[in-house]
């Protein structure tokens, strides 16, 4: 069952969310476009509600979690490839040097991902993955990554699910590493997710057709990418967007632009007890952009302090 059938039950919509003006906000957008007499009701074909993943469903500190399987992968491979020694993100990676990962970006994650996992089918690396994020455990906290997903996050995609809404995810993260296990925890189908990618072509290997991936990058889907995107596999604009960081700006600004009732939302990473504490100079999850404009543009900014009751499931 996935964790989403579990995070409302019989309770009232949004509980682990604090009483104000973000929870307000929700609730009052969906009841919006959800009530026929309402002058800003939508048809079902046009809820459409977008989530970026990383530092929104999920922690993204110390480091994004698809980075920490692509290190393991690099010092597994490393022995293969001499020259990454030399060679950036790859030199940064095997010298612990996570800043200088970091500042590569989302097009380094991919780099490193498109050259550790070229020449293997897609069903090979879904297993590689699938195996790995089920025995990887957070760093600081020891616990399963898959544990460490944002409660109230689970409940606002089970409240638009329940009120009609097609939810996708749109994330920077690879694509074919979050389709293993999005069903699973947070009861998005793989269909529903877009994220960047490298390139792959058919192939008939020992008589069985076969997906293999290529080592070169086909699209980066953040920041102007998003909406890029959104387009290609949705076609169609979303009425609500999530994110928490500078790299979903553009997203909830295509989001927000339409006509009629929009939604867009940032979370905010200010609780350094329960999570941790960042926003404007961090290096993963860059929050700067958004906390100037989002108020300007009508964004809900949701303090995981004083907004979220609670940040894990139980």
């Amino acid at each position: 069952m996935p964790v989403t059938a579990l995070a409302q039950g019989a309770k009232a919509p949004l509980s682990s969310w604090s009483d104000g003006d973000a929870k307000a906000r929700i609730i009052d957008f969906v009841k919006a476009v959800t009530t026929e007499e309402n002058a800003d009701f939508v048809d079902l074909d046009n809820r459409i509600a977008v989530f970026d993943n990383d530092g929104t469903l999920w922690g993204e500190q110390p480091m994004y979690v698809q980075l920490a399987f692509v290190l393991d992968r690099v010092k597994a491979l490393v022995p293969e490839h001499p020259e990454w020694q030399t060679t950036e993100p790859f030199k940064s990676v095997l010298s612990g040097d996570l800043n200088g990962v970091a500042a590569s970006g989302e097009r380094g994650l991919v780099e490193l991902v498109a050259a550790t996992h070229a020449g293997m089918t897609s069903e090979e690396f879904s297993k590689i993955v699938a195996d790995w994020i089920a025995k990887a455990r957070h760093p600081k906290l020891d616990k399963p990554y898959t544990s460490l997903i944002f409660q109230p996050m689970l409940e606002v995609i089970d409240y638009l699910k329940q009120n009609g809404f097609k939810v996708f995810i749109v994330s920077g993260g690879g694509i074919e590493f979050m389709r293993p296990w999005t069903d699973k925890v947070y009861g998005i189908p793989a269909e529903n997710v877009i994220g960047s990618s490298i390139k792959t072509k058919y192939e008939v290997r020992d008589g069985k057709p076969v997906i293999i991936r290529l080592p070169e990058i086909d699209f980066i889907d953040d920041k102007a990418g998003k909406p890029v995107g959104i387009n290609r596999f949705i076609g169609r604009q979303p009425i609500a967007a999530f994110g928490n960081s500078d790299g979903d700006f553009e997203m909830l600004e295509w989001t927000t632009s339409g006509s009629g009732r929009r939604l867009g939302l940032l979370v905010h990473h200010d609780d350094g007890e329960r999570e941790y504490a960042y926003d404007r100079k961090s290096h993963f999850g860059r929050l700067d952009r958004g906390l100037d404009e989002g108020p300007k543009r009508g964004w809900t900014i949701a303090s995981m302090k004083t907004d979220w009751k609670s940040i894990y499931p139980e």
